[in-house]
């Protein structure tokens, strides 16, 4: 199965076939991969080297023409480093395009802190408008990234990741699918995190939401899984913990509730390490996740 970096490759490089609104601005990151198809439109495909200001500025200039600029690099370059250029060049212009990170929360341990983004999702909820999409697998990757091209001028992260579930779920758009019902809580799976959450909670009674998609929040999909309440409710995110408690907590607003919020820790893990082994300091491997959903959910 390939990764949703390469599938982000060929999708969007079909893509600039099919659309002429589309342009694709890089940092030096997987340029290699889109050397074809930089040779087909080499006026839509730009690499501007490792300036990641200005690689968010070139975005925010091609949208200012009219064209659909998909933004590419690793999670901290995209969105932590240039973080000013996101704030003004898309929200301040009001222009729309679509940011494309890779390498997730720690999905390159080798790389250091430097190369670690777990805050990104909670940076970008500082801004107003930006959809984020977290795949869980390939397939989503592809499904959410041309839904993200064909969005108009919105303003879009897509948020791809060396990690994936066994198997992909249908995606056709924003919201939160039930994959399991119970009575003793509510688990919010994001992304590459459902194969966990769902080995977590085998056998207990409590409903599983997956969120591929977690701005806009679904405030309705939580609610009716909820109920009139009381209600415990389990946020299980692949960044920051605690990013989306928040929102859960204003969808819940009218109804008695708890809410957890599980993800990436705030300490710094100084070792290197693999990528599993980052998931379980985290505390985000189904052993740790089954103790700790058990033991906020047992009232």
């Amino acid at each position: 199965m390939d990764t949703m970096r390469e599938r982000f490759i060929s999708v969007t490089s079909r893509a600039l076939d099919e659309d002429p609104r589309l342009a694709v601005v890089l940092a030096e990151i997987t340029m290699d991969g889109f050397r074809p198809a930089q040779d087909r439109h080499p006026d839509r495909v730009i690499n501007v080297g490792i300036r990641e200001q200005l690689l968010v500025g070139v975005g925010g200039g091609l949208a200012l023409t009219g064209l659909r600029p998909v933004v590419h690099t690793f999670a901290s370059f995209l969105v932590e480093r240039p973080f000013e250029q996101v704030k003004l060049d898309f929200g301040h212009q009001g222009t729309g395009g679509v940011l494309v990170s890779a390498s997730a929360s720690y999905d390159w341990p080798a790389g250091g802190f430097t190369h670690m983004a777990p805050g990104d999702v909670a940076l970008l909820d500082t801004l107003d408008g930006w959809t984020v999409h977290v795949p869980g697998h390939p397939d989503e990757a592809e499904a959410l990234l041309r839904h993200a091209y064909a969005a108009g001028d919105d303003k879009v992260y897509v948020r791809l990741s060396e990690q994936s579930n066994t198997a992909a779920r249908p995606v056709t758009g924003p919201g939160f699918q039930t994959v399991r019902e119970g009575r003793a809580g509510v688990v919010v799976a994001v992304g590459p995190l459902l194969d966990n959450v769902l080995a977590a909670t085998e056998g207990t009674d409590v409903s599983v939401l997956y969120a591929p998609t977690v701005r806009p929040f679904d405030d309705a999909a939580l609610r009716a899984a909820v109920g009139h309440g009381p209600a415990d409710v389990v946020l299980v995110e692949p960044y920051l913990a605690g990013t989306s408690t928040a929102a859960a907590n204003q969808a819940l607003e009218a109804v008695p509730h708890r809410v957890l919020g599980l993800g990436v820790g705030r300490a710094e893990l100084r070792r290197y390490g693999t990528i599993d082994e980052h998931t379980a300091a985290h505390g985000l491997d189904p052993a740790a996740l089954r103790a700790r959903i058990a033991a906020f959910t047992r009232r």
